[in-house]
């Protein structure tokens, strides 16, 4: 199969992941489950014969997967879609996996992405986190929070992304989108310059390690909303992630900077439905007095319980979204306790 024979199956398909691995056949992954194709088994000859393709179609040099042994990047094909690709060796080999990126902003009702997220973009300055995963959704939901601010108001929005998922048209607002290593040598220098952009909106792809982390802090107090991203699984965990990173005789200050700065972490996974469709779970922390104080004093856990209490505000735990999964039957037993954070009150709660 040729790499538009492969691309053209998958998106006919509906699948999310493509697989080219020796000595299986090209899998499509769908709805979760692995789809083996009937084409034989791919050897790695012709495995490099698609990924010298992928290569050619995307005009890119292979400089990096030569020193690296992988490499992690974007391409686009006209009328069929967009691509994210990874190309890695394995038992001496070169394989890849592809995630399969629909053209166009994704309609947010349609993923089950709640109101109470998409309306942390309607703030006009802080830190806003999406948390997950990888692979978890976070890309998607950013993209869509993006697309409500492009359609909403006037701003210069800024993009760093490794590599780029969506590609955003300019709307009302201005969207500069910048791929890290290609536009720029990485996330720290892109959001350095970004600063001298005129920038409203920042979208920061992940806050990785202190450099950035520091940077992005710094930033969101110039009066810009940036979003940015961790691999977290609550709320409470993401702010002590931020603050860990942070030397102890700086971390008091860092909690009084997030105490103000931060207007909502969006906590998010994927579960299977009874259906065996995936479908995306939220916990979401808000802004408020009560919130600020927990975080300004340290008292990080007691924030599931703040959430709990105001619902009314927007908020909801992890668990408190996947009992209401369960109850309207849309999730099993199985899959609640699999997924939640407390497990043991969940089985005191559902049972065994």
């Amino acid at each position: 199969m040729t790499l538009h024979e492969i691309l053209t199956a998958a998106t006919l398909k509906g699948a999310s992941d493509i697989f080219l691995i020796p000595g299986i056949p090209v899998t499509y992954k769908i709805k979760g489950t692995q789809d083996r194709q009937d084409s034989g088994i791919m050897k790695p000859d012709l495995i490099n014969a698609v990924i010298k393709e992928i290569y050619e179609v995307s005009k890119r040099s292979t400089a990096n997967l030569d020193n690296c042994n992988d490499d992690d990047f974007s391409f686009s094909i006209r009328d069929l879609g967009r691509f994210r690709v990874n190309i890695f060796r394995q038992r001496g080999s070169l394989a890849a996996v592809i995630r399969v990126i629909r053209f166009g902003i994704p309609d947010p009702v349609a993923l089950g992405i709640p109101e109470n997220v998409l309306s942390l973009a309607d703030n006009r300055t802080g830190l806003v986190l999406v948390t997950g995963a990888a692979g978890s959704g976070k890309s998607t939901t950013l993209a869509c929070m993006i697309d409500r601010i492009n359609k909403s108001r006037e701003a210069h929005i800024i993009t760093m992304e490794d590599p780029i998922e969506y590609l955003h048209s300019h709307g009302k607002s201005i969207v500069s989108q910048r791929e890290i290593f290609i536009d720029t040598p990485g996330y720290l220098e892109s959001l350095r310059s970004a600063l001298r952009e005129s920038p409203d909106v920042i979208l920061l792809g992940e806050m990785r390690d202190f450099d950035t982390i520091s940077s992005a802090i710094t930033a969101a107090e110039t009066g810009v909303l940036l979003f940015s991203t961790l691999h977290t699984s609550s709320a409470d965990n993401t702010i002590n992630r931020i603050v860990d990173v942070f030397p102890a005789n700086q971390q008091v200050q860092v909690r009084s900077q997030l105490a103000q700065l931060i207007k909502g972490v969006v906590c998010q996974q994927l579960v299977t439905s009874v259906d065996g469709t995936l479908i995306p779970v939220f916990e979401v922390m808000k802004s408020s007095p009560a919130i600020h104080n927990m975080i300004r004093e340290g008292k990080l856990h007691q924030l599931e319980s703040a959430m709990q209490a105001a619902s009314a505000e927007g908020m909801v735990t992890m668990d408190t979204s996947l009992i209401e999964l369960y109850q309207k039957g849309r999730i099993t037993k199985d899959t609640l306790l699999t997924h939640c954070n407390n497990y043991e009150f969940m089985v005191k709660r559902v049972g065994r």
